[in-house]
C-alpha cells in the first residue's frame, strides 16, 4: 500500500520529463535505470501505468513508485495560482 502523505520534490520549472524527475529525485542513478523502471511498469503518474520517459510533469502531479507518492510542487506555478491577477 502506497504511503499516505507524498514526498513533495519542488522543481525550479515545469514541466519536467518524467525520466529527468527519476534522475532529479534520485529515484535512479541514470538514464538508463530511469528507463528500465518506466518500460517495466514500475511508474504511475497520476494513478496510471506510464510508460512514456518524456510525459511531461507538472505542478500537482503526482508520482508513485513502489510504496511511496511522490507530489510535483513548481514555486512558480504556485504564485500563480496565489496571484489575484493569475
Amino acid at each position: 500500500m502506497p504511503s499516505a502523505i507524498p514526498v513533495t520534490i519542488t522543481i525550479a520549472n515545469e514541466p519536467i520529463r518524467l525520466g529527468q524527475f527519476l534522475k532529479f529525485s534520485n529515484l535512479a542513478q541514470d538514464g538508463f535505470e530511469a528507463k528500465m523502471h518506466i518500460q517495466n511498469g514500475a511508474i504511475r503518474v497520476n494513478g496510471v501505468v506510464e510508460t512514456r520517459r518524456g510525459k511531461k510533469l507538472v505542478h500537482g502531479d503526482q508520482i508513485t513508485m513502489g510504496k511511496t507518492h511522490y507530489l510535483i510542487a513548481c514555486p512558480k506555478e504556485r504564485e500563480r495560482e496565489e496571484s489575484p491577477t493569475g
